[in-house]
């Protein structure tokens, strides 16, 4: 006589998620497959060293056919606890009222897998009692609210927890083990000098703009991209459940590590290859885009970037998201980040540096910037000059304006925003508006309209360009409060696009 018992678990491809069912009868009806005997085998020495018994006549293991062979570890708790309550050695009632997420080792130990937060999110859908998950993964999975997150050590003590014997321990959410920058104890106000670039980050972060940094060696393009962060607005729920959401599936959140608090800061090598930075794999993982989400990418040395990486980032960047396709699957991560990058004016990095003189040819000039595509650099809202420091701003004892009292003039840009574009998904800042947005968000009065029309002339702008200018003086009118674009918003923004005539020669 057969027996058959199904438990609730849960897979995911990228951040989609999926519930399945892990099904095991009771005897065999056949062999192994070979795709699942690295599972199995796990499952019976688990089984085994845990004090109960591989039924003799065998068993039959059933997930989804679509889940990829090499990513259904975590399904080893949910198979093993389906093959004691199939074969009587446990109740199945209670049991198929619990998701099941967890890898077993051979000594019956429950161990943590990618994607927990995932899987609770899944579980709270699909409406079961609650989820059961390893130890370390317990914090995590207890972001998602409304769902009853027990950990658990051993299989032994999940048996005893769903034969009604014992309990397993309530998880709890706590915030992830993270500083409140992500290079320590950094405020802008560190910075000597500069102010009109801390202005133009200013900008950036009040409207999630994307800016170029371009300046000779030591004149601190580097220091003033790591500072960015500490003026961006907080995380608001739903962007750290994303952002913990990927460092999850990437293997990135910590033992025991809670949901993500601050605004994810990447900062890939210019040796990096084009699947790192935009994911890929035989196992499809995130790239650099997508650990940026809803954070910064910082790009340092941009002109020593390979040309097909920085390629490849053109579309990630204008979209918002990557889509991969691997072994005939087809995955989507999400990458909205905004894009930080520096780069030095020339190959010896002192054109148009007062104090050192260059010692390029004009078109060595022109060949070092165009290293940079086009469309990317289109892409990028504003250019911003970096001089090298001059000493009297260096000797200056006096205090700069901190990073906080920044961030709170950004944080109330981005509220004119949100409620700007309340109901919207697609657009939260005024750096992803449309083409159709800009038309209906950023009128402008005659004077700027005239100023904006030689800018153009002059500079030889795109007409992507010319959009990235009116959405970036829609910026600086919420930095005024929110009212009108002025001229004098035109004005700003079109100086932002400086290098546009550095390249047109």
């Amino acid at each position: 006589m057969s027996a058959t018992t199904r438990i609730a678990a849960a897979t995911s491809l990228g951040l989609q998620r999926t519930l399945v069912g892990v099904e095991i009868a009771v005897p065999s009806s056949g062999g192994r497959p070979p795709s699942l005997r690295e599972m199995m085998a796990r499952i019976d020495a688990a089984v085994t060293n845990s004090g109960y018994e591989v039924p003799q006549g065998g068993y039959t293991l059933n997930l989804a056919s679509d889940l990829p062979a090499a990513g259904v570890g975590h399904l080893d708790l949910a198979a093993a606890i389906a093959l004691l309550a199939a074969s009587g050695q446990m109740p199945a009632e209670r049991a198929r009222g619990w998701m099941l997420i967890g890898e077993l080792g051979l000594d019956g130990q429950v161990r943590p897998v990618r994607g927990t937060i995932l899987f609770a999110a899944t579980a709270k859908e699909a409406g079961v009692a609650g989820i059961i998950v390893p130890e370390a993964n317990g914090p995590e999975a207890a972001a998602i609210a409304g769902i009853d997150v027990r950990c658990a050590g051993t299989l032994g003590d999940v048996i005893k927890f769903l034969s009604g014997q014992g309990e397993l321990r309530k998880a709890e959410n706590q915030d992830g083990h993270t500083p409140d920058l992500p290079y320590g104890d950094t405020d802008i106000s560190d910075i000597k000098g500069q102010e009109h670039v801390k202005r133009a980050l200013e900008v950036a972060a009040a409207g999630a703009h994307n800016v170029l940094l371009v300046g000779p060696p030591g004149s601190g393009k580097t220091m003033l991209a790591q500072r960015l962060p500490g003026i961006l607005p907080p995380l608001t729920e739903e962007e750290a459940l994303e952002v913990t959401a990927i460092a999850s599936v990437a293997g990135m959140l910590g033992r025991g590590a809670g949901i993500v608090q601050v605004r994810p800061f990447r900062n890939p090598h210019p040796t990096i290859s084009d699947a790192a930075m935009i994911g890929g794999g035989s196992t499809p993982k995130p790239g650099e885009v997508s650990l940026a989400h809803n954070g910064v990418l910082f790009l340092d040395e941009l002109a020593e970037f390979r040309r097909n990486v920085l390629d490849a980032l053109r579309a990630p960047a204008e979209d918002g998201e990557v889509r991969l396709t691997r072994g005939g699957v087809s995955l989507c991560y999400p990458a909205r980040f905004m894009l930080m990058a520096a780069m030095n004016p020339c190959p010896c990095g002192h054109h148009g540096d007062s104090q050192r003189r260059c010692t390029c040819a004009p078109q060595a000039v022109q060949r070092y910037l165009g290293r940079v595509p086009g469309p990317l650099f289109d892409r990028i809202d504003l250019h911003v000059e970096v001089p090298a420091v001059r000493y009297r701003d260096l000797a200056d004892r006096r205090a700069g304006e901190p990073s906080e009292s920044i961030r709170g003039r950004v944080i109330r840009a981005r509220e004119l925003q949100r409620t700007r574009f309340a109901g919207r998904a697609d657009v939260t800042a005024n750096a992803q508006m449309s083409v159709r947005d800009v038309r209906e968000h950023c009128p402008i009065g005659e004077g700027g309209d005239a100023l904006l029309r030689t800018a153009i002339t002059r500079l030889g702008l795109s007409a992507r360009a010319y959009h990235r200018v009116l959405k970036i003086a829609r910026t600086i009118a919420d930095l005024d409060g929110g009212g009108s674009i002025t001229t004098a918003h035109v004005s700003e923004a079109i100086q932002y696009r400086s290098l546009d005539r550095a390249r047109t020669g």
